[in-house]
C-alpha cells in the first residue's frame, strides 16, 4: 500500500521513484576501534562501516570516510569490541527440542511441534552470532526445516540465512532410518530409505522436488542411533556416485555423513562436496579428500561432549559407548586432515546453546585461532557457494556484523563472548553503549 501511494506520487509530480526509494532506506555507520579482516588475520584500527539497508557500501579507516550529510544516519558506536563479521555453522539440525537425545524423540512430536521448537532454535543460532547455517538434514518428513528457510526468506521470522538438506538418504537400518521401533510395531517404510542405486535416484529426487539446496548421504553408521555401527560403511560407492550425478545435474550439493574410514573414502571417490566428521579418517582417506579437494565438517566437540554426557539427556546407552568409543580416534584423524591440508569448515551438529565449544576445540586439535575462525567465516562461506554475499566485511556483501568482547586471535573463548549481532543491517542483539541515532 505504501509502495502503491509512492508509485502514484511519483506519477503525478514527476518525482524520480530511484530518489524516493534511496531516501526511505537506512543508513548505518558502524564505528569500531577493533576490526578483524578474517581473509588477512589482520586488525584493523578505528575503521567505519557504512551500510544502506542490508547491504555493505564501504569499509575504511573513519578519517578517510569523514561525515555525510544525511539527516537518516544511524550510528552504532562499537568501541573496546572486536568486530567481525557474522557466522556460519555449517552442520545445523534446527527441528525440534535439541536437549532430548533419546532416539525416539522425533517420533513423540508432531512435525508443527518441531518446527515451533525450530523457530525458537533459531534465535539461539542468531544470539551467538551465527547469521548464516546450513541444516545438515532432518527425519521429518514434512521438510519441516524447508518452511523455516523459506519463512526466513519472506521475513515471516526472524532467524538465520539457511541453506538446507533433505531427508537423511540412508539404508534400511542404517544411521538415518528413524524407525527404532521393535519389528512387530515398525513404520511404513519411509521415502529417505534406499537400498539400490534406482532407490537412490527416487530419494534424491524426492529432496529436489520439495526444495533441498543439499542432499544428506549417510555413508556411515554412526553415534547417536542405537542400531548402526560406525566403523560400518552403509550406503555403496555406487549409490552415493548415483547420488551425485542426479544431485550435481540439479546443481545441488551433496553432504555425506561418514565417521569409519571405508565410508569416507567411498563418498569421496563418489564426489561428494563435503564430508561430515570424518572421525576415522586414514592415511589413504586424507590422500583422496586432498586431491579431490573435498571439505571436511569435524564437528569435534559434539563427540566429545556426548562421551561425558548423563542419563538426563535421554542418550541411549549404546549410542553413549559409541561415543566414548570412537572419541580416541578423533585426535589422530583430525591431524591428518591438517597434514593433507583439507579444507575446514565450523560445524557443530549439537544444541546451539554449546555453539562457543567448537572453537576452542578446533584450537585444541590443532587449527591456529584465526583458522578457526576462519572456519566459521570465508571458510564456510565457500562451502555454501555464498562468498559473494557473506562469510567477510567487504562491500557489497550483507551487512551481518557481529561484535565480542577480548580478542578471539589471541583467545579463542572471546568467541563466546558475542555481545553484539547485526543480521543484513537489522539490531538482533545491541551492544552497550546504546545505539545513537541523529534526529
Amino acid at each position: 500500500m505504501i509502495y502503491r501511494a509512492l508509485l502514484i506520487l511519483c506519477l503525478v509530480s514527476s518525482v524520480n521513484l530511484a530518489s524516493v526509494f534511496a531516501a526511505t532506506r537506512q543508513l548505518t555507520w558502524i564505528k569500531t576501534t577493533r576490526l578483524l579482516d578474517v581473509r588477512t588475520g589482520k586488525i584493523l584500527v578505528d575503521q567505519t562501516i557504512l551500510i544502506d539497508g542490508n547491504k555493505i557500501v564501504r569499509v575504511a579507516s573513519s578519517s578517510d570516510l569523514g561525515q555525510p550529510a544525511t539527516d537518516s544516519l544511524r550510528i552504532i558506536d562499537l568501541a573496546g569490541l572486536t568486530v567481525l563479521p557474522g557466522l556460519m555453522d555449517c552442520h545445523a539440525h534446527v527441528l525440534g527440542n535439541l536437549k532430548d537425545l533419546s532416539p525416539a524423540a522425533p517420533l513423540r512430536m508432531s512435525s508443527p511441534q518441531g518446527v515451533l521448537w525450530g523457530v525458537h532454535n533459531l534465535q539461539v543460532w542468531l544470539n551467538h552470532g551465527f547469521t548464516t547455517l546450513r541444516d545438515a538434514g532432518e527425519s521429518d518428513l514434512a521438510y519441516g526445516q524447508l518452511a523455516l528457510r523459506d519463512s526466513i526468506r519472506m521475513g515471516l521470522i526472524e532467524g538465520p540465512r539457511m541453506v538446507s538438506a533433505g531427508n537423511f538418504i540412508s539404508v534400511t537400518g542404517g544411521h538415518g532410518d528413524a524407525d527404532v521401533l521393535a519389528p512387530d510395531q515398525a513404520l511404513v517404510r519411509r521415502p529417505n530409505l534406499a537400498d539400490s542405486v534406482d532407490d537412490v535416484s527416487a530419494a534424491v529426487r524426492h529432496d529436489i522436488k520439495y526444495g533441498a539446496d543439499w542432499i544428506k548421504l549417510m555413508a556411515s553408521g554412526g553415534i547417536s542411533d542405537p542400531m548402526s555401527d560406525f566403523n560400518v560403511q552403509e550406503l555403496s560407492e555406487g549409490q552415493m556416485k548415483r547420488a551425485v550425478e542426479v544431485a550435481h545435474q540439479a546443481h545441488k550439493w551433496v553432504m555425506a555423513h561418514a565417521e569409519g574410514a571405508d565410508g569416507i573414502k567411498a563418498a569421496v571417490r563418489a564426489g561428494v562436496d563435503s564430508i561430515e566428521h570424518g572421525t576415522l579418517l586414514d592415511e589413504e582417506g586424507a590422500s583422496l579428500m586432498e586431491k579431490q579437494a573435498t571439505w571436511l565438517v569435524p564437528t569435534l566437540s559434539v563427540m566429545q561432549r556426548y562421551a561425558t554426557i548423563s542419563g538426563a539427556s535421554g542418550l541411549d546407552s549404546v549410542s553413549l559407548a559409541k561415543s566414548r568409543m570412537i572419541l580416541k580416534y578423533q585426535s589422530q584423524s583430525f591431524q591428518l586432515a591438517l597434514k593433507h591440508h583439507i579444507r575446514i569448515a565450523f560445524g557443530l551438529d549439537d544444541d546451539p546453546d554449546y555453539l562457543p565449544n567448537e572453537f576452542p576445540a578446533m584450537v585444541k586439535g590443532g587449527l591456529t585461532q584465526l583458522e578457526a575462525i576462519q572456519a566459521a567465516t570465508v571458510r564456510a562461506a565457500e562451502l555454501l557457494r555464498l562468498s559473494d554475499e557473506v562469510g567477510s566485511l567487504e562491500a557489497g556483501k550483507f551487512a551481518d556484523v557481529i561484535a565480542v568482547s577480548g580478542d578471539p586471535t589471541t583467545d579463542i573463548h572471546a568467541m563466546g563472548n558475542v555481545v553484539f549481532v547485526m543480521k543484513g543491517g537489522e539490531i538482533i542483539k545491541a551492544a552497550p553503549p546504546a545505539t545513537k541515532s541523529r534526529p
